[in-house]
């Protein structure tokens, strides 16, 4: 099959372009970054430059393809993010629709319901192509922008790297704490990218007649499980996951210059994880679990953290 991934060479893209190159299909790689090209190649793959904001660009790479895998790259730069979002999500559908692609596999959240911003899936609902929205949930990966809270490098207040999955802690790394508005007890799905890519790539090679959702996690854990099999990595195995109230959390974001926007709806999306209604949705689906855990992980990410 001739399958688009987009998402450049990304945590989940990545090792999607080489599970669908081993099987044996023409993969092209979408990024913005004409130095990826390389890399990209190297793969197997063909490499297209370009950005999603390009609709012609979207139209001309779809040309002929089988299958788009459609992810949508966060911006900061943004006044609007979830115009912004939307406006992306267009793009993608008006692409979709001149090339008569017959198959979309688009990555969303495990939020994507309950939380206005998140809520892409509706932009592609008059879409007459077999459609599947995918819904992971924390990412392993996220940990990684906390390592210079973690070492002490800064304070309570500075925002990590905003995700799909919904979840953006604060640290401070003098007091060895993860904050935020979904903390403590609260039970999360996380989510290895690798198991995400692995899923992805089983779906986009389906055709269901009707459009689907697919919940994708690795293992749940409360947040101080995790932040302790993270912590006990690293050597500080009293790393705990403090819950604050979406006020607090709030006025955290403020002090963080986050843009005010933005930061009500960080804290509505955490807020929505604290429900526990994410998880019921989660369970309801009925997923199969991915194989990479959080201890796993943790490995690969303390090497990370000490080689800083």
């Amino acid at each position: 099959m001739k399958l688009i991934v987009t998402g450049s060479l990304g945590n989940i893209s990545q090792p999607l372009t080489e599970m669908l190159v081993a099987q044996g299909h023409d993969v092209t790689v979408m990024s913005s970054d004409v130095k990826k090209k390389a890399a990209i190649e190297a793969l197997g793959a063909s490499a297209a430059t370009g950005s999603i904001a390009d609709v012609d660009f979207l139209t001309a790479t779809f040309q002929g393809a089988d299958a788009v895998y459609a992810m949508i790259p966060l911006s900061f730069t943004e006044p609007d993010l979830g115009e912004y979002l939307r406006r992306m999500a267009k793009n993608y559908v008006q692409a979709l629709k001149a090339t008569q692609v017959k198959r979309v596999v688009v990555m969303s959240g495990w939020v994507a319901d309950l939380v206005k911003i998140e809520n892409v899936e509706n932009e592609f609902d008059d879409l007459e192509v077999s459609t599947t929205f995918m819904r992971p949930g924390s990412f392993y990966t996220n940990f990684y922008q906390s390592i210079d809270l973690i070492k002490g490098k800064g304070l309570m207040g500075k925002l990590l790297t905003l995700r799909y999955s919904g979840l953006w802690p604060l640290m401070t790394g003098k007091t060895g704490l993860l904050m935020g508005n979904c903390g403590g007890d609260d039970r999360i799905i996380f989510v290895s990218p690798k198991d995400i890519a692995g899923a992805v790539a089983e779906e986009i090679v389906l055709m269901p007649v009707q459009n689907t959702i697919r919940y994708v996690g690795s293992e749940e854990l409360t947040c101080n499980e995790a932040a302790g099999i993270i912590g006990t990595a690293i050597g500080k195995p009293w790393l705990k996951w403090i819950l604050l109230s979406d006020k607090a959390m709030l006025q955290g974001l403020k002090m963080a210059k986050v843009p005010e926007k933005l930061a009500e709806t960080l804290v509505e999306m955490q807020a929505a994880m604290h429900s526990g209604e994410p998880l019921e949705n989660f369970h309801r689906s009925n997923p199969k679990m991915g194989k990479v855990k959080l201890a796993d992980f943790a490995k690969e990410f303390a090497r990370v953290y000490h080689a800083k």
